[in-house]
């Protein structure tokens, strides 16, 4: 009896598994489409970024930031060309209407290239200028362990933007103050508006600069539901500021734009969207 109870219980944590995977992987294909569609309507935007850090929104979205609750997780996207990724999300979560989330960049719209706090109340920082998410997300986290809040701030870095110098400053901080309410994701695409990100900052050893500065540190497929969730479970059990380095691909689910710098900032055609579209139907 003991036995069957166990393989039952086995069964039953399997089944949840698979219907949280098929449901990330659900809304993960309707935030990819909402990007394309939405940059299309623009006539402007950055896809690549926004698709590359799509899976990584979608699990926090999905697992972490309960939207309806006023004292949930918060996230900064330090890189806030990257919108249209978030701007999904809150689609997905019917935050915003598809009539809304079609405005993107237009005049009077709240969905504009970057991330507003002032117009969009799920949003919980404004970017833009690369480089300074992270300082915001440090000086978040400290505020809300000085206030004794228990909550945890996510922030979502680009590899273009770890060339800037203000980024490890804030690093260098939130290892000092050991900030166990932190985590970093970078979101390492490999690719710039310049061109690969190896060849214009150099071939740079992030983990083991932030391990130096105190960080607890770890390496997945960014595009990987189950690494995500094994990585975020780690990192909520150590001490001190934790960073998630996931290997991704810019353009990620639209054969075209995969591994192209020159979708980093260009919309498509509405042959394009279509082809996009469909991809990401199969």
């Amino acid at each position: 009896m003991l036995v069957y109870s166990r393989c039952k219980q086995q069964k039953t944590k399997r089944s949840i598994e698979i219907m949280k995977t098929s449901l990330l992987e659900t809304h993960s294909r309707l935030a990819r489409r909402n990007i394309v569609e939405m940059i299309a309507a623009a006539g402007s935007g950055h896809p690549g970024g926004s698709l590359s850090c799509t899976d990584i929104l979608t699990w926090l979205y999905d697992c972490r930031i309960d939207l309806t609750n006023p004292d949930r997780d918060r996230l900064v996207l330090s890189k806030g060309h990257a919108a249209p990724a978030l701007y999904a999300q809150l689609a997905v979560h019917e935050r915003i209407t598809r009539e809304e989330m079609l405005s993107l960049r237009k005049l009077g719209s709240r969905l504009q290239g970057h991330p507003n706090m002032e117009d969009l109340p799920d949003v919980d920082m404004s970017t833009g200028s690369l480089g300074q998410g992270l300082s915001a997300a440090v000086g978040m986290a400290w505020g809300d362990r000085y206030l004794g809040k228990n909550r945890r701030t996510w922030c979502v870095c680009g590899d273009g933007e770890l060339e800037e110098g203000q980024i490890w400053e804030a690093a260098m901080a939130a290892g000092k103050f050991g900030l166990d309410n932190l985590t970093l994701f970078l979101d390492l695409n490999g690719l710039q508006i310049d061109g690969s990100v190896r060849e214009v900052g150099g071939a740079n050893d992030y983990r083991g600069a932030l391990e130096a500065f105190g960080w607890h540190t770890a390496e997945i497929d960014g595009h990987d539901f189950a690494q995500i969730e094994a990585a975020v479970q780690e990192a909520e059990a150590v001490p001190g500021p934790s960073a998630i380095i996931c290997r991704t691909v810019k353009g990620r689910g639209v054969s075209y734009m995969e591994n192209e710098a020159g979708w980093h900032g260009k919309a498509p055609n509405a042959a394009q969207l279509q082809q996009a579209l469909v991809e990401l139907e199969a």
